[in-house]
């Protein structure tokens, strides 16, 4: 089923599928090296966009889990860190099985079945799982520019999969 005609639901799903596979692709074939290099002021590397994404996925889809390992608290800041075991390899893995992790927890539940938010954000005590996929969409695609442009400094690659 195309995105374009889907259901809402398959509709969220496809487009955050396609920003966690364009992350994905932006990082591939880069060098451990490469991608720890901080090419700007901030913590922002391509290692890191991957490392705190992975921290994002666990932190959202994981209120609908009763997994308390899922339900990092306080790890937004340190997040963009790289320890020095850290590999882009490790990073991806690691990325791979908190979305599919994702996926399975969303399988449970209906786009308004409501779920309590993680304690970084008091102003927002519930959300729907239709409110994640629209948050973690936007998280996604945001972070994936960045890896974009991250990229394209390291060694020009530039493009949706390049």
């Amino acid at each position: 089923m195309q995105a374009s005609t889907a259901g809402e639901r398959e509709t969220l799903e496809a487009f955050l599928d396609f920003y966690r596979d364009v992350l994905v692709h932006k990082v591939r074939g880069v060098s451990d090296q490469d991608s720890a290099r901080r090419m700007l002021p901030s913590l922002t590397t391509l290692a890191g966009l991957v490392k705190h994404l992975t921290v994002v996925e666990r932190n959202w889809f994981g209120r609908l889990t009763d997994d308390p390992d899922t339900l990092p608290t306080g790890q937004e800041d340190t997040s963009w860190v790289l320890a020095d075991t850290d590999t882009i390899d490790s990073l991806l893995a690691a990325y791979d099985q908190a979305c599919a992790a994702s996926r399975k927890a969303a399988a449970g539940y209906a786009l308004d079945d409501i779920v309590a938010t993680p304690v970084s954000r008091p102003d927002l005590p519930q959300v729907s799982l239709r409110w994640i996929y629209i948050h973690m969409i936007e998280e996604t695609a945001r972070h994936t520019g960045h890896a974009d442009i991250v990229r394209e400094l390291t060694d020009g690659a530039t493009g949706v999969l390049g």
